[in-house]
Protein backbone atom coordinates (compact mmCIF):
# COMPACT_ATOMS: atom_id res chain seq x y z
CA UNK A 1 0.00 0.00 0.00
CA UNK A 2 3.05 2.42 1.15
CA UNK A 3 6.29 2.26 0.50
CA UNK A 4 8.73 4.67 0.91
CA UNK A 5 12.29 3.96 -0.51
CA UNK A 6 16.00 5.87 0.33
CA UNK A 7 13.93 8.72 1.90
CA UNK A 8 16.31 12.08 2.72
CA UNK A 9 15.11 15.27 3.97
CA UNK A 10 17.82 17.87 3.88
CA UNK A 11 17.58 21.43 4.90
CA UNK A 12 21.68 23.14 4.19
CA UNK A 13 23.56 20.52 6.24
CA UNK A 14 21.19 19.59 8.38
CA UNK A 15 19.09 15.95 7.89
CA UNK A 16 15.82 15.82 9.24
CA UNK A 17 15.31 12.97 7.84
CA UNK A 18 18.45 10.76 6.63
CA UNK A 19 18.09 7.79 4.22
CA UNK A 20 15.28 5.52 5.66
CA UNK A 21 13.39 3.12 3.89
CA UNK A 22 10.03 0.89 4.95
CA UNK A 23 6.82 -0.30 3.38
CA UNK A 24 3.45 -0.47 4.71
CA UNK A 25 1.11 -3.58 3.80
CA UNK A 26 -2.60 -2.77 2.70
CA UNK A 27 -5.00 -3.42 6.20
CA UNK A 28 -1.68 -2.92 8.61
CA UNK A 29 -1.56 -1.21 11.53
CA UNK A 30 1.51 1.13 12.27
CA UNK A 31 2.68 2.58 15.04
CA UNK A 32 5.26 5.26 13.96
CA UNK A 33 7.17 6.68 16.78
CA UNK A 34 10.07 8.30 17.62
CA UNK A 35 11.21 11.87 20.54
CA UNK A 36 10.42 15.49 19.31
CA UNK A 37 13.17 16.44 16.38
CA UNK A 38 14.27 12.95 15.50
CA UNK A 39 12.21 13.20 12.08
CA UNK A 40 8.92 11.39 12.13
CA UNK A 41 6.51 14.83 11.24
CA UNK A 42 8.95 15.61 8.83
CA UNK A 43 8.20 12.53 7.35
CA UNK A 44 4.70 12.31 7.69
CA UNK A 45 4.50 15.72 5.97
CA UNK A 46 6.54 14.10 3.32
CA UNK A 47 4.21 10.81 2.78
CA UNK A 48 1.12 13.29 2.62
CA UNK A 49 2.48 15.33 -0.05
CA UNK A 50 3.07 18.75 2.17
CA UNK A 51 6.37 18.83 2.00
CA UNK A 52 8.74 18.00 -0.58
CA UNK A 53 11.80 15.59 -0.07
CA UNK A 54 15.54 15.98 -0.91
CA UNK A 55 15.88 12.29 -2.21
CA UNK A 56 13.95 9.32 -1.98
CA UNK A 57 10.43 8.85 -3.17
CA UNK A 58 7.26 7.74 -1.90
CA UNK A 59 4.42 5.73 -3.32
CA UNK A 60 1.13 5.09 -2.35
CA UNK A 61 -1.14 2.32 -3.84
CA UNK A 62 1.29 2.77 -7.28
CA UNK A 63 1.34 5.94 -7.10
CA UNK A 64 4.59 8.46 -6.36
CA UNK A 65 3.64 11.42 -4.28
CA UNK A 66 5.70 14.06 -6.29
CA UNK A 67 5.59 12.50 -9.82
CA UNK A 68 1.57 11.92 -9.55
CA UNK A 69 0.30 13.99 -6.55
CA UNK A 70 -3.64 14.23 -7.09
CA UNK A 71 -3.66 10.29 -7.31
CA UNK A 72 -1.42 9.27 -4.74
CA UNK A 73 -3.64 12.27 -2.40
CA UNK A 74 -6.57 10.19 -3.01
CA UNK A 75 -5.48 7.27 -1.32
CA UNK A 76 -4.46 9.51 1.82
CA UNK A 77 -6.76 10.70 4.55
CA UNK A 78 -4.70 12.86 6.94
CA UNK A 79 -5.10 14.24 10.78
CA UNK A 80 -2.57 16.54 11.01
CA UNK A 81 -1.50 17.26 15.36
CA UNK A 82 -3.66 20.42 15.34
CA UNK A 83 -6.64 19.24 12.84
CA UNK A 84 -7.25 21.76 10.16
CA UNK A 85 -10.66 23.12 10.67
CA UNK A 86 -12.86 26.09 10.50
CA UNK A 87 -13.82 27.59 13.41
CA UNK A 88 -16.92 30.05 11.95
CA UNK A 89 -18.31 27.02 10.11
CA UNK A 90 -20.65 24.22 11.85
CA UNK A 91 -19.77 20.37 11.54
CA UNK A 92 -22.04 20.12 9.11
CA UNK A 93 -20.91 22.86 6.87
CA UNK A 94 -17.18 21.97 7.02
CA UNK A 95 -17.82 18.24 6.48
CA UNK A 96 -19.71 19.61 3.32
CA UNK A 97 -16.93 21.73 2.55
CA UNK A 98 -14.32 19.33 3.20
CA UNK A 99 -16.69 16.62 0.77
CA UNK A 100 -15.99 19.22 -2.26
CA UNK A 101 -13.06 19.79 -1.15
CA UNK A 102 -11.51 16.43 -2.01
CA UNK A 103 -14.07 15.63 -4.70
CA UNK A 104 -15.78 12.68 -3.07
CA UNK A 105 -17.65 10.63 -5.49
CA UNK A 106 -19.84 8.97 -2.66
CA UNK A 107 -23.45 9.56 -2.29
CA UNK A 108 -23.09 12.95 -0.35
CA UNK A 109 -25.18 12.58 2.66
CA UNK A 110 -25.63 8.94 2.97
CA UNK A 111 -21.56 9.08 3.22
CA UNK A 112 -21.30 11.65 5.66
CA UNK A 113 -23.78 10.73 7.90
CA UNK A 114 -22.41 7.17 8.09
CA UNK A 115 -19.27 9.04 8.85
CA UNK A 116 -20.45 11.24 11.94
CA UNK A 117 -22.19 8.01 13.18
CA UNK A 118 -19.09 6.33 13.35
CA UNK A 119 -16.87 8.96 15.31
CA UNK A 120 -20.07 9.72 17.20
CA UNK A 121 -20.74 13.63 16.25
CA UNK A 122 -23.85 12.97 14.67
CA UNK A 123 -25.05 14.92 17.51
CA UNK A 124 -23.30 18.19 17.54
CA UNK A 125 -24.00 18.11 13.47
CA UNK A 126 -25.14 21.80 13.29
CA UNK A 127 -23.16 23.51 16.26
CA UNK A 128 -20.41 25.71 15.23
CA UNK A 129 -17.22 23.83 15.45
CA UNK A 130 -15.34 27.14 17.89
CA UNK A 131 -17.92 26.25 20.95
CA UNK A 132 -17.17 22.51 20.63
CA UNK A 133 -14.86 20.96 23.18
CA UNK A 134 -11.26 19.81 22.08
CA UNK A 135 -12.89 16.18 22.15
CA UNK A 136 -15.34 16.92 19.70
CA UNK A 137 -12.74 19.00 17.35
CA UNK A 138 -10.60 16.01 17.14
CA UNK A 139 -13.69 13.63 15.95
CA UNK A 140 -14.39 16.25 13.57
CA UNK A 141 -10.77 16.33 12.22
CA UNK A 142 -11.18 12.41 12.03
CA UNK A 143 -14.55 12.25 10.02
CA UNK A 144 -12.76 14.96 7.60
CA UNK A 145 -9.99 12.30 7.42
CA UNK A 146 -12.29 9.88 6.64
CA UNK A 147 -14.18 11.56 4.05
CA UNK A 148 -13.88 9.35 0.68
CA UNK A 149 -13.06 6.01 2.39
CA UNK A 150 -9.44 6.52 1.97
CA UNK A 151 -7.11 3.32 1.74
CA UNK A 152 -4.35 5.26 3.96
CA UNK A 153 -5.25 7.11 6.99
CA UNK A 154 -2.44 8.53 8.70
CA UNK A 155 -3.25 9.64 12.06
CA UNK A 156 -0.95 12.33 14.40
CA UNK A 157 -1.79 11.99 17.72
CA UNK A 158 -5.54 11.41 17.20
CA UNK A 159 -6.49 11.11 21.08
CA UNK A 160 -5.08 14.58 22.50
CA UNK A 161 -6.95 16.35 24.69
CA UNK A 162 -9.35 13.50 24.87
CA UNK A 163 -10.91 12.29 28.11
CA UNK A 164 -10.47 8.70 28.97
CA UNK A 165 -13.75 7.34 27.78
CA UNK A 166 -12.91 8.91 23.95
CA UNK A 167 -9.73 7.91 23.67
CA UNK A 168 -10.98 3.63 24.35
CA UNK A 169 -13.89 5.24 22.12
CA UNK A 170 -10.80 6.38 19.27
CA UNK A 171 -8.65 3.40 19.89
CA UNK A 172 -11.66 1.42 19.34
CA UNK A 173 -12.66 3.01 16.09
CA UNK A 174 -9.11 2.79 14.81
CA UNK A 175 -8.85 -1.06 15.66
CA UNK A 176 -11.83 -1.10 13.53
CA UNK A 177 -10.88 1.00 10.70
CA UNK A 178 -7.91 -1.13 10.33
CA UNK A 179 -10.09 -4.34 8.83
CA UNK A 180 -10.29 -2.09 5.95
CA UNK A 181 -7.99 0.98 5.76
CA UNK A 182 -3.69 0.70 6.66
CA UNK A 183 -3.72 2.78 9.42
CA UNK A 184 -0.25 4.72 10.08
CA UNK A 185 -0.50 5.73 13.84
CA UNK A 186 1.81 8.49 15.62
CA UNK A 187 1.41 9.21 19.36
CA UNK A 188 3.31 10.32 22.33
CA UNK A 189 0.95 7.65 24.72
CA UNK A 190 2.53 4.18 24.29
CA UNK A 191 0.82 1.82 25.93
CA UNK A 192 -1.93 3.29 23.51
CA UNK A 193 0.12 2.53 20.54
CA UNK A 194 1.32 -1.18 22.26
CA UNK A 195 -2.69 -1.50 22.15
CA UNK A 196 -3.67 -0.97 18.78
CA UNK A 197 -0.32 -1.37 16.90
CA UNK A 198 0.35 -4.67 15.41
CA UNK A 199 4.16 -3.27 14.05
CA UNK A 200 6.29 -0.55 15.14
CA UNK A 201 8.62 2.06 13.74
CA UNK A 202 11.06 3.93 16.06
CA UNK A 203 13.03 7.14 14.16
CA UNK A 204 15.67 8.79 15.88
CA UNK A 205 17.96 11.46 14.25
CA UNK A 206 16.18 11.24 11.33
CA UNK A 207 16.73 7.22 11.62
CA UNK A 208 15.42 4.07 11.85
CA UNK A 209 16.20 2.59 14.86
CA UNK A 210 13.43 -0.11 15.30
CA UNK A 211 10.93 -2.02 12.51
CA UNK A 212 8.93 -5.00 14.43
CA UNK A 213 6.62 -5.77 16.34
CA UNK A 214 5.51 -4.42 20.04
CA UNK A 215 6.68 -8.48 20.98
CA UNK A 216 9.27 -9.50 18.95
CA UNK A 217 10.91 -5.91 20.30
CA UNK A 218 10.10 -6.67 23.76
CA UNK A 219 11.63 -10.41 23.53
CA UNK A 220 14.82 -9.74 21.79
CA UNK A 221 15.69 -6.85 24.35
CA UNK A 222 14.93 -8.24 27.67
CA UNK A 223 17.54 -10.19 29.43
CA UNK A 224 14.96 -11.68 31.54
CA UNK A 225 11.79 -13.10 29.66
CA UNK A 226 9.90 -14.83 32.15
CA UNK A 227 7.64 -14.52 35.14
CA UNK A 228 7.54 -12.55 38.29
CA UNK A 229 5.31 -14.74 40.77
CA UNK A 230 4.60 -13.86 44.07
CA UNK A 231 3.43 -16.53 46.08
CA UNK A 232 2.53 -16.84 49.84
CA UNK A 233 4.48 -20.20 50.74
CA UNK A 234 6.80 -21.70 52.37
CA UNK A 235 9.86 -20.39 50.54
CA UNK A 236 11.48 -23.66 50.41
CA UNK A 237 8.78 -25.66 48.98
CA UNK A 238 7.61 -23.22 46.46
CA UNK A 239 11.07 -23.16 44.71
CA UNK A 240 11.49 -26.86 44.82
CA UNK A 241 7.72 -27.22 43.38
CA UNK A 242 8.21 -24.03 40.62
CA UNK A 243 11.44 -25.41 39.02
CA UNK A 244 10.10 -29.30 38.64
CA UNK A 245 7.32 -28.31 36.89
CA UNK A 246 7.24 -28.66 33.01
CA UNK A 247 8.86 -26.66 30.93
CA UNK A 248 10.77 -24.71 33.99
CA UNK A 249 14.09 -23.45 32.88
CA UNK A 250 15.11 -22.06 36.11
CA UNK A 251 13.45 -20.60 39.03
CA UNK A 252 14.53 -18.02 41.59
CA UNK A 253 13.56 -16.19 44.68
CA UNK A 254 13.71 -12.66 44.41
CA UNK A 255 12.97 -11.55 48.13
CA UNK A 256 10.25 -11.23 50.80
CA UNK A 257 7.22 -8.66 49.33
CA UNK A 258 5.56 -8.72 52.46
CA UNK A 259 4.53 -10.78 55.70
CA UNK A 260 5.32 -14.78 53.96
CA UNK A 261 4.94 -13.73 50.77
CA UNK A 262 7.62 -14.45 48.18
CA UNK A 263 8.57 -13.61 44.96
CA UNK A 264 9.94 -15.53 42.53
CA UNK A 265 11.44 -15.41 38.37
CA UNK A 266 10.31 -17.92 36.55
CA UNK A 267 12.08 -18.94 33.61
CA UNK A 268 10.45 -21.13 30.61
CA UNK A 269 12.38 -23.29 28.40
CA UNK A 270 11.83 -21.37 25.06
CA UNK A 271 8.47 -20.25 24.29
CA UNK A 272 7.04 -22.52 26.78
CA UNK A 273 3.63 -21.24 28.39
CA UNK A 274 3.78 -21.91 31.87
CA UNK A 275 1.08 -20.10 33.84
CA UNK A 276 -1.50 -22.36 33.99
CA UNK A 277 0.78 -25.12 35.43
CA UNK A 278 2.39 -22.63 38.16
CA UNK A 279 -1.75 -21.62 38.92
CA UNK A 280 -2.76 -25.88 39.00
CA UNK A 281 0.41 -26.36 40.88
CA UNK A 282 -0.49 -23.20 43.93
CA UNK A 283 -3.90 -24.53 44.01
CA UNK A 284 -3.18 -27.99 44.49
CA UNK A 285 -0.56 -26.65 47.73
CA UNK A 286 -2.85 -24.05 48.70
CA UNK A 287 -0.59 -21.14 47.98
CA UNK A 288 -2.09 -18.43 46.95
CA UNK A 289 -1.14 -16.40 44.06
CA UNK A 290 -1.14 -12.65 44.79
CA UNK A 291 0.64 -11.45 41.69
CA UNK A 292 1.77 -13.00 38.36
CA UNK A 293 3.09 -10.51 35.36
CA UNK A 294 5.67 -10.90 32.51
CA UNK A 295 9.02 -9.19 33.21
CA UNK A 296 9.06 -8.81 29.15
CA UNK A 297 9.70 -4.81 28.70
CA UNK A 298 6.92 -2.21 27.78
CA UNK A 299 6.89 -0.35 24.97
CA UNK A 300 7.51 2.61 26.54
CA UNK A 301 10.84 1.06 28.30
CA UNK A 302 11.69 -0.01 24.97
CA UNK A 303 11.09 3.19 23.60
CA UNK A 304 13.27 4.88 26.29
CA UNK A 305 16.53 2.44 25.60
CA UNK A 306 16.54 3.16 22.03
CA UNK A 307 16.08 6.40 22.20
CA UNK A 308 19.14 6.61 24.67
CA UNK A 309 21.26 4.75 22.35
CA UNK A 310 21.53 1.83 25.21
CA UNK A 311 20.48 -0.45 22.94
CA UNK A 312 20.80 -0.93 18.66
CA UNK A 313 17.81 -2.93 17.16
CA UNK A 314 18.72 -5.65 14.96
CA UNK A 315 19.39 -4.09 11.70
CA UNK A 316 16.61 -5.48 8.87
CA UNK A 317 17.75 -6.11 5.21
CA UNK A 318 17.32 -2.57 3.68
CA UNK A 319 15.43 -1.93 0.27
CA UNK A 320 17.75 -2.13 -2.57
CA UNK A 321 16.70 0.67 -5.00
CA UNK A 322 19.12 3.81 -5.46
CA UNK A 323 18.25 7.16 -4.41
CA UNK A 324 16.26 9.08 -6.95
CA UNK A 325 16.95 12.87 -6.57
CA UNK A 326 13.76 14.74 -6.52
CA UNK A 327 13.18 18.28 -5.90
CA UNK A 328 9.72 19.31 -7.16
CA UNK A 329 7.49 20.80 -5.04
CA UNK A 330 4.40 18.66 -3.57
CA UNK A 331 0.83 19.89 -4.57
CA UNK A 332 -0.48 21.34 -1.22
CA UNK A 333 -4.29 21.20 -0.69
CA UNK A 334 -6.05 24.37 0.04
CA UNK A 335 -6.84 25.39 3.77
CA UNK A 336 -5.76 24.81 7.12
CA UNK A 337 -4.47 21.38 6.43
CA UNK A 338 -1.92 22.79 3.82
CA UNK A 339 -1.18 25.62 6.21
CA UNK A 340 -0.11 23.48 8.56
CA UNK A 341 2.73 22.16 6.89
CA UNK A 342 3.39 25.20 5.59
CA UNK A 343 4.39 26.42 9.29
CA UNK A 344 6.45 24.46 9.98
CA UNK A 345 9.98 26.39 10.75
CA UNK A 346 13.02 24.87 8.73
CA UNK A 347 15.39 22.37 9.99
CA UNK A 348 12.93 22.27 12.92
CA UNK A 349 11.02 18.66 14.02
CA UNK A 350 7.97 19.28 16.28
Amino acid sequence: MLEVKNLVKRYGNKYAVDDISFTVERGEILGFLGPNGAGKSTTMNIITGYLSSTEGTVTIDGHEILEDPIAAKSHIGYLPEQPPLYMDMTVKEYLNFMYELKKVKLPRQKHIEEICETVKIDHVYTRLIRNLSKGYKQRVGVAQALLGSPELLILDEPTVGLDPKQIIEIRNLIKELGKNHTVILSSHILPEVQAICERVIVINDGKIIADDTPDHLARSMSSETGLAVRLEGPVTDVNNGLRALPGVHSCNPLGEREKGVFEYLVEPEGAADIRRDIFHLAAEKNWPILSMKSTEMTLEEIFLKLTSGEYTAPAKEPAAPQKQKNKKKAESAPGPAAQSAQNTEEGREE
